[in-house]
């Protein structure tokens, strides 16, 4: 859709394996390179793997799949996307949170990490591993997220990369960065596992991600694992929706799900095999929570032969991973403004963009010694609003939704009108009806404790 289209044509995805390399880059982001091997680590290793890969499985993929249908049944941006199908004014909460929770306030604070990633792609190169080596890894980031102005001007590099891009378009933009991008992080991901793996004393590294101790497994575990996967899945976000909107009739929804939450999953799981075994290997220890990817592996390279080099490349992966994952969270946003404002693409992306920058500013500066509220700094309280209430809440609606009020809709959404046979149609019904639900409600209930 060019600018001077304004509504009349609506943008789609230029091929199947385009869209399934923005979707699955989408998932694949922070969650699953930075976030998911320091929850491994801090709920007890491979115990945590079984838990999310089960959960993944039952709940993560039966919602994804309803968050595809109702996006392509209305071709809208999630806010208006409720009132297309005619139902409810109600049902469009869900897309007012999934905007609200993933085209801005997610972004906020992810751009903040994702500048992150660029300081350190550059430090690695120029004297990282000498701070790291001398056991100041911990210094150095403190120092660096101590300095607001410098991590202002990273986040805003980051979001003006991103922004580039959703310029672009969804085929030409979005689409074409992740047939570049998504090859790519598999390269640099396979580098890194083999470097690590290889490393004398990996042995326990492995062990302890590969083989299960289900004794350790706490009601927290399971919490962190449920909260894990939608956020990797980007559920609850509006993404999959908005994703969905783009997608053309003929497209099998099923199919298509299964390959981008499988995708997700075998980045996450890929990123333990080049974390853990190196962690181990260099005598660090696996549960020292957020603070792993930035101040433990800095250390853990720094003792590596070529670690500078294996800095460089882990710290871009973060990258990559990052920039294909905000690209669809800026395009949550983008789209709702091109949609209820009328704006073009260009217009909708620089204004979206200037009030992510400014909502971003306090996440930036708040690690700096800011004002609290109620004992969390911004960027936890940002990141506990979108994960703990605004994601769970929304997903939850968006299942009892397809299940209860438009499920035939839904099935002749996900058959092709009949076309397509869904042999897993009767348990896909079985848990966006059930399963999800209770479980949602489950992590929403327990994740309520500021």
């Amino acid at each position: 859709m060019s600018d001077s289209d304004g509504l009349a044509k609506r943008e789609h995805w230029g091929s199947r394996v385009g869209f399934i390399m923005a979707a699955a880059g989408s998932a694949i982001g922070l969650g699953n390179i930075w976030r998911f091997p320091y929850l491994v680590g801090k709920d007890g290793g491979a115990a945590f793997v079984v838990i999310y890969l089960i959960i993944t499985l039952f709940i993560g993929l039966p919602v994804m799949i309803a968050e595809f249908a109702i996006g392509r049944a209305a071709q809208k941006a999630p806010v208006l996307a409720f009132k297309a199908l005619n139902v409810s004014p109600f049902w469009s909460l869900i897309g007012w949170m999934g905007t609200i929770a993933g085209g801005f306030l997610t972004l906020s604070f992810y751009n903040v990490v994702g500048g992150w990633t660029i300081k350190y792609i550059i430090s690695s190169l120029t004297g990282l591993m000498e701070i790291a080596d001398a056991g100041n890894s911990g210094d150095f980031f403190s120092s660096f997220i101590g300095q607001s102005y410098q991590v202002i001007v990273f986040q805003a590099l980051f979001l003006a990369i991103t922004m580039g891009v959703v310029i672009g378009g969804v085929s030409k933009g979005i689409e074409r960065a992740c047939k570049v991008l998504m090859p790519t992080l598999f390269v640099i991901m396979i580098i890194l596992i083999i470097r690590s793996v290889t490393l004398p004393g990996a042995e326990a590294g492995l062990k302890f991600y590969l083989s299960p101790d289900f004794s350790k497994l706490t009601g927290e575990t399971f919490l962190d694992a449920l909260g894990q996967s939608f956020f990797s899945l980007s559920l609850g976000l509006g993404i999959m929706l908005t994703y969905g909107s783009y997608i053309g009739k003929e497209e099998q929804l099923p199919s298509s799900s299964a390959w981008t939450a499988g995708l997700d999953t075998v980045i996450a799981l890929l990123a333990g095999l080049a974390i853990f075994p190196a962690v181990f290997a260099m005598g660090f220890e696996p549960g020292s929570g957020a603070g792993l990817s930035f101040i433990t592996l800095p250390a853990v390279f720094a003792k590596m032969p070529a670690g500078m080099i294996f800095s460089f490349l882990f710290f871009l992966l973060l990258f990559f991973a990052a920039v294909t994952s905000s690209m669809s969270l800026l395009e949550v946003a983008a789209a709702f403004a091109i949609e209820k404002f009328h704006m073009t693409r260009k217009e909708a992306v620089y204004g979206v963009g200037f009030i992510i920058l400014v909502l971003g500013i306090p996440s930036a500066t708040s690690l700096a010694g800011g004002p609290k509220i109620y004992g969390k700094d911004f960027f936890d309280a940002a990141e506990y609003v979108c994960n703990n209430v605004l994601l769970p809440l929304g997903s939850f609606l968006a299942s009892v939704f397809v299940g209860w009020f438009w499920l035939p809709q839904a099935i002749k959404e996900i058959t092709n009108d009949g076309k397509l046979k869904f042999g897993w149609l009767n348990t896909w019904i079985w848990c966006v009806r059930f399963v999800a639900p209770l479980a949602i409600a489950y992590i929403f209930y327990a994740g309520l404790k500021w």
